[in-house]
This record gives C-alpha cells, structure tokens and sequence, in this order.
C-alpha cells in the first residue's frame, strides 16, 4: 500500500522523529511525508487555514483517512484488514494530522474514515511515530510475520 503522511508542523531531531523514523524504515513502501507550516491566530483561524493547506496537498483521487480522536479505534488487526482493503483498491492513501488545534471540519468532512489512536490525547508530533508503528503491525498481521503477537490480550 503506497501512503502519504501529510502533517501539520515541521518534526525536529528528538525521540519522535527516531520513533517516526524507526518504523517508517521498516514499512513497504515507507510512508511520504508532506509537512504543512503551522499557521497563526485564533484557534479557529489556525485549523481553517492548516485545513485548506492539508486539502491542497491532498492529491484528488485520494482516499482520506483523518487522524480524529473522535474517530474509529479498530485493532490492529481490523486496521489490518483495512490496509490490505486500500491496497487493493489502487488509490493512493493519505493520513492527516493536524496540529495543535486539530483538523478542521473541512477536512474532516472530506474524510473517508476518522481514525483514532484510543480515547486519550496525543501530541501531534508523536501521533507520526504512533501510527507509523501501527501501520507497520498492519503489514506483519498481513504477511504473517511474528511481530503482532496477537496471542496477546
């Protein structure tokens, strides 16, 4: 499955780009990243305007998965059967991330699935790294390899 990372904030040297970089190494393809400069105001302004920029890179045909607390939190082995559904559907697929205040309804809207990491808050650099690993358990569960463990609860 080829996917695009498009991200709200430009990661630095620090433990969540090593996380982010460790296993975005390991996933085939590795995930393309195209970061979107923070924008400035009032909350409401930042999200409109990192919204557009996210739609803007968006390329059309694209599936949208947004990374959404409020979004479905499947397990990793339905997130599995999900990625194998993408790949065989031939679309390229995009997660976003906004940044501090969120996505914007706009992009939430065009959504094809709100995607959660669970019921609590992430920062947003370490949502990267977070999903990277999740997309990379997906791939073994799908291939059979031994890193998911799934005999555990």
């Amino acid at each position: 499955m080829k996917a695009r990372l498009l991200a709200v904030g430009r990661m630095r040297p620090g433990a969540e780009a090593a996380l982010f970089e460790q296993h975005n190494a390991r996933l085939r393809p590795r995930l393309e990243v195209t970061e979107i400069p923070e924008a400035r105001g009032s909350p409401a302004e930042i999200r409109r305007r990192e919204g557009e920029a996210l739609l803007a890179a968006l390329p059309a045909a694209a599936w949208l998965v947004a990374m959404d607390l409020g979004g479905e939190a499947p397990t990793s082995e339905r997130l599995a059967a999900l990625t194998a559904r993408w790949a065989e559907a031939a679309r390229p697929v995009c997660f976003a991330i906004g940044g501090a205040e969120g996505l914007d309804e706009a992009v939430l809207a065009r959504a094809d699935l709100r995607l959660s990491l669970g019921p609590m808050t992430w920062p947003h650099m370490l949502v990267r790294g977070l999903l990277a690993e999740q997309l990379f358990r997906a791939q073994c569960i799908r291939t059979g390899h031994p890193y998911h463990r799934g005999w555990r609860p």
